[in-house]
């Protein structure tokens, strides 16, 4: 007898397109897939006749905070709720980031206990890179806590980390990370921006522009598409020298996508991610100073690049960038707000409304863009990812057909606000399980389960 049998839905598979299949649960994973119809016993049976059945997301690219600030969760509320938004928009793993200048194993398990306490999910965690104490340690993170991927700060240079309590670095400290990512089995995931141009350039636009009237314009102008390119196609090629794989963050600009993707056909082992508000979102936005992130909101052409990416395939993984601060950090105009955007409860929505109905990205390449590609390139492949016998049981039922449209009454996550209130979507997450648990059932949070998220230690396979 299963434990839970989950009937009725159209099932998407690794690399196929939704089919009718029943999917069989036991201890928190899935035990066999099943013709439609199969009468077998279980104890419990969920009806998923009209819905697609798909694996749960996974958002390797999460900023879990407490209040304003973005390092760490310090409270078990913290990771409620965001653990709480990610559910009812069908995510049922993150990988935040830990930022602190401090060596990390002094502060790792505490971070660890206060997520588990709160997560409705699984998670892991990334760790950055900026003093010589946490690159000498790499070989501890990635042994004793099954932590491979490791994210640096390319432009913090010339003072530019210290908003952020971290110190300045240069090319030779990257050089040196990627090359214990390659002695270590690790991946080096550098935010990708030439800082010295952005200083130089930012400083024309603000003497053009003091009061910041033109926005979100004036903020792209400040930092462009080439200092984003021009990042990764340096990063990339020390990565080849030093024999390290690179995974590419908030790819935000066809520039951007066309030097990755330049890397990817020199032999670089890359791996190249964007975000949801970077196909929906551009300079021309209405609400101007809400949408501060960094890298900026481009210009519609941008927008258009990356969807043609999404179409090739030479985009590999959609992430959210979330970030929860509240809409406080957004005043003071355009060079004093503070940057990013939450999204961790809508990148779903966003990819099967603009994706799916809007421009026919079929489902299965949504699929591997959310869960089967974010799964191998962060250790989580045969855990995570798919709908298969032996992977965690994190299943997700959607309504494609249900219609729509989010207002900030509904936003889970304490940032109690949303770039897309207002917007109209198609396809709504009903149901979202993890590891064979309901966390979300029939459109409403499952709040006894908090706590139910586990840390997972995570191995990359080269």
């Amino acid at each position: 007898m299963f434990d839970l049998v989950i009937h009725g839905g159209l099932v998407a598979l690794p690399g196929q397109a939704p089919s009718p299949y029943d999917i069989a649960v036991s201890e928190g994973r899935i035990a066999a897939i099943l013709e439609a119809g199969t009468n077998v016993e279980a104890e419990k049976r969920i009806d998923a006749t009209g819905r697609l059945v798909m694996p749960g997301a996974l958002d390797v690219h999460v900023h879990l905070g407490h209040g304003a600030d973005i390092s760490y969760p310090r409270a078990a509320s913290d990771a409620e709720s965001e653990s709480s938004a990610a559910a009812s928009g069908g995510v049922t793993t993150i990988v935040p980031f830990i930022l602190s200048a401090e060596e990390h194993s002094t502060i790792f398990d505490q971070i660890r206990s206060v997520t588990e306490a709160g997560s409705h999910i699984d998670f892991g965690y990334h760790l950055i890179i900026s003093t010589e104490e946490q690159l000498a340690q790499v070989p501890r993170y990635v042994a004793d806590y099954g932590i491979p991927s490791f994210k640096i700060f390319m432009n913090n240079r010339g003072g530019e980390g210290k908003r952020l309590g971290l110190p300045d670095i240069d090319d030779a400290f990257l050089f040196r990370l990627a090359q214990a990512c390659a002695e270590n089995g690790g991946v080096l995931c550098p935010h990708p921006e030439n800082i010295e141009v952005v200083h130089y350039l930012r400083q024309q636009v603000m003497a053009r522009d003091p009061e910041g009237l033109n926005g979100l314009s004036s903020w792209n102008e400040s930092r462009p598409p080439f200092v984003e390119a021009d990042a990764i196609q340096r990063a990339a090629r020390l990565c080849q020298a030093a024999g390290s794989s690179i995974y590419v963050v908030h790819t935000s600009s066809g520039e951007a996508l066309d030097a990755a993707i330049a890397a990817r056909e020199s032999g670089v082992d890359i791996t190249i991610e964007t975000c949801p508000h970077y196909l929906t979102h551009d300079v021309t936005w209405e609400r101007g100073v809400v949408g501060k992130i960094n890298p900026p909101l481009r210009e519609p052409a941008d927008r258009d690049a990356l969807w043609a990416g999404i179409a090739s395939g030479a985009i590999d993984t959609v992430a959210s960038d979330h970030v929860h601060r509240t809409l406080a950090g957004k005043e003071g105009g355009i060079w004093k707000a503070s940057p990013g955007c939450p999204g961790l409860e809508t990148i779903l929505p966003v990819m099967l409304t603009e994706g799916h109905h809007r421009r026919g990205v079929p489902i299965e390449r949504i699929v591997a863009l959310l869960c089967e590609n974010p799964s191998r390139a962060m250790g989580l492949w045969g855990q995570k990812g798919a709908l298969a016998p032996g992977f965690d049981a994190d299943i997700v039922l959607v309504d494609l057909d249900a219609e729509y449209s989010l207002s900030a009454e509904d936003v889970l996550s304490d940032s109690g606000y949303s770039i897309y209130e207002g917007m109209g979507f198609k396809g709504r997450v009903t149901n979202t399980l993890v590891r064979g648990t309901e966390v979300y059932r029939d459109g409403q949070m499952v709040i006894e389960t908090a706590g139910h998220g586990r840390y997972l230690r995570r191995r990359l396979e080269h």
